[in-house]
């Protein structure tokens, strides 16, 4: 197995994926957009966080209506983020895209957010429609920019900078299975024993050069302040996109696989504080898989969220705000 091209949710052929951020004084928040190629995507989604924010998650549930989306809107702002999505709904609609009804279509736009609100000082900074539209306006098939970006520019782990990150990895029968992951996380994704992340253990050959954290690094590593966690306020969201043809069933079983990558990465993942959601979509434009072949899709799709979320934390770099200063997990190990 390999990674693709670009090592992230792009490689699989028709997914975009865009960024946007809020601007100005106490802003510290954003939007990233997972667009479906024409057509749509089948989906599914997995929600294991004891306290979530989502949009649109029961039509992705197998007896359901509508069996494509069109796009998954990921948001900070907490419950208020959800607006983003109708900023992107907006721009599919102008572009024709959605659920056909008689006289216009309707956008299928499922989404979920992380808390971060008041990181950068202002809490009443944070995503809405706009933001959605200009995170839609810069999506693009290319490699996806990583760290404090998007649905990341707000995001903690373990009192230290979270970020989003992203990964792939090609198959031996050519199919691509790929992750993005904005890490939010109550948890950890640093072990206390090594200073490693958890991720990179489930890295390819020569993905992650090795990191050596001295006993300094592991001292502030351990010491780093944990923000004062109240229910609802963490949440580590990704989604999981793949060319093999799933139905809505298949897709949300992969999501379930993802968050076995997700709790591999971030130790404890899904608890009280966190609305962990895992979304996933296939564009079907490989045929379905035999069942060693499913079994090794599965096995892919744990092992890319917890490469994404470490390359989210590699990424991340040192903010500070009005609110307080996180370190990003490179600046602390050097």
């Amino acid at each position: 197995m390999r990674p693709g091209p670009h090592n992230a949710l792009t490689d699989v052929p028709g997914i975009r994926v865009g960024h946007a951020a809020l601007d100005g004084p106490g802003a510290l928040s954003g939007t990233t957009v997972v667009l479906a190629p024409e057509g749509g995507a089948v989906a599914g989604v997995d929600v294991r966080g004891a306290a979530p924010g989502t949009r649109e998650t029961d039509l992705l549930r197998p007896d359901a209506t509508v069996q494509r989306v069109h796009a998954v809107v990921l948001s900070g702002g907490s419950a208020y983020g959800l607006a983003a999505a109708t900023g992107v709904m907006s721009r599919l609609e102008a572009a024709g895209v959605g659920f056909p009804m008689a006289g216009g279509v309707v956008p299928i736009v499922p989404g979920a957010v992380v808390f971060d609100l008041g990181r950068g000082g202002d809490f009443a900074a944070r995503p809405d429609a706009s933001t959605g539209a200009a995170a839609y306006d810069a999506a693009a098939d290319g490699p996806v920019p990583q760290g404090v970006v998007g649905a990341g520019t707000g995001a903690q782990a373990g009192g230290l900078k979270g970020g989003v990150g992203t990964a792939s990895v090609v198959l031996d029968d050519g199919s691509v299975v790929a992750a993005l992951a904005v890490v939010n996380a109550a948890g950890s994704a640093v072990d206390p024993a090594t200073g490693q992340l958890y991720g990179v253990r489930a890295g390819l050959p020569g993905e992650f050069p090795p990191v050596e954290v001295s006993a300094t690094a592991l001292d502030e590593l351990s010491a780093a302040p944990r923000p004062l966690l109240n229910l609802g306020t963490a949440t580590t969201l990704a989604v999981v996109a793949t060319d093999v043809t799933l139905d809505k069933a298949g897709c949300g079983r992969l999501a379930t696989m993802g968050h076995d990558g997700l709790a591999r990465a971030v130790v404890p993942a899904h608890t009280a504080s966190d609305g962990d959601a895992v979304f996933a979509l296939s564009t079907a434009a490989r045929p379905a898989p035999d069942v060693p072949g499913l079994v090794a899709l599965h096995a892919a799709a744990a092992d890319v969220v917890s490469r994404a979320i470490a390359h989210g934390m590699l990424a991340a770099e040192t903010v500070t705000t009005p609110a307080r200063t996180w370190r990003g997990y490179r600046d602390v190990v050097g």
